[in-house]
């Protein structure tokens, strides 16, 4: 089992309490009202991870059930490996809409724990209440508040891919859970908003330290019969803050929309 969270600032086991964690060195934590724990060393630049504009976008969107075909496959992949008294740290778990699954996968399994991590806060004030039994942290996926080799398997969805942490904090033999959007995925979205909409380039599934378990297709075609519904999933992509405001205007009058959704997941084991 892990240990738990490691205090950003000395390395050294964060011990919970009620209200806080705090390490034998006498840094100290306090939980939010949610109930995750901000580990984010104070300074730097403000405003860490996605805004609250998109993690709401983000929010209402998946919970209409659009991406349900995709949290489930992710899930029953999980689940393939979630053996008793698994752990799991979803690296970059946004509002917790897939962690929610991956904690039901895991708890099936009796005795396992789940970790999630994200550098927004305004994520994780929605993530926290979704599932109270998930540890949840503010925390920089590229420096993971975790011991080395704590981990049976770690998940990473639409999230930054720090990859030499997740080999430090997966067991050997550990798996590594990820998926990425294929050449078609959200065509009829980039139609209706570019002059000239171009298909995602193939990425390398390659990964140095891991083989290549597994790779499942999940396609489908998703019907938005709202405005509300279209711009919320243009919002929570990328293509949110790469496009001009002219070119986002163009979704004000459509009221549906017709689009492909495609995603590619893989499963890989730290070798």
């Amino acid at each position: 089992m892990i240990s738990g969270f490691l205090c950003p600032v000395c390395s050294q086991l964060l011990k919970e309490d009620k209200s806080s964690f705090k390490c034998s060195s006498g840094h100290c934590f306090d939980k939010s009202a949610s109930g995750y724990v901000n580990l984010l060393i104070k300074g730097g630049k403000k405003g860490h991870g996605d805004n609250k504009t998109m993690i709401n976008a983000r929010h209402n969107f998946l919970n209409k059930g659009y991406y349900e075909d995709l949290k489930s496959s992710f899930c029953t992949e999980v689940k393939k490996y979630a053996d008793k008294g698994v752990s799991l740290l979803d690296s970059g778990c946004g509002d917790g809409y897939y962690t929610v699954g991956m904690y039901d996968a895991v708890s099936e399994s009796k005795s396992g724990e789940v970790y999630a991590i994200d550098v927004s806060k305004e994520a994780l004030k929605i993530a926290a209440k979704s599932c109270p039994n998930v540890s949840f942290a503010v925390a920089s996926a590229y420096k993971l508040p975790f011991e080395d080799e704590c981990f049976d398997i770690v998940t990473s969805l639409f999230a930054p891919l720090s990859l030499n942490e997740f080999y430090r904090v997966l067991k050997r033999g550990g798996i590594f859970i990820t998926a990425i959007p294929l050449e078609n995925h959200l065509y009829q979205l980039k139609q209706a908003v570019y002059d000239i909409p171009y298909k995602n380039k193939p990425e390398n599934t390659e990964i140095k330290g891991f083989e290549l378990l597994n790779s499942q297709e999940v396609h489908k075609e998703i019907q938005l019969e709202s405005n509300e519904d279209i711009k919320n999933l243009f919002t929570m992509t990328p293509y949110y803050y790469k496009t001009s405001l002219s070119d986002q205007k163009k979704l004000d009058s459509l009221e549906a929309l017709t689009t492909e959704t495609e995603f590619l997941i893989l499963t890989y084991k730290k070798i």
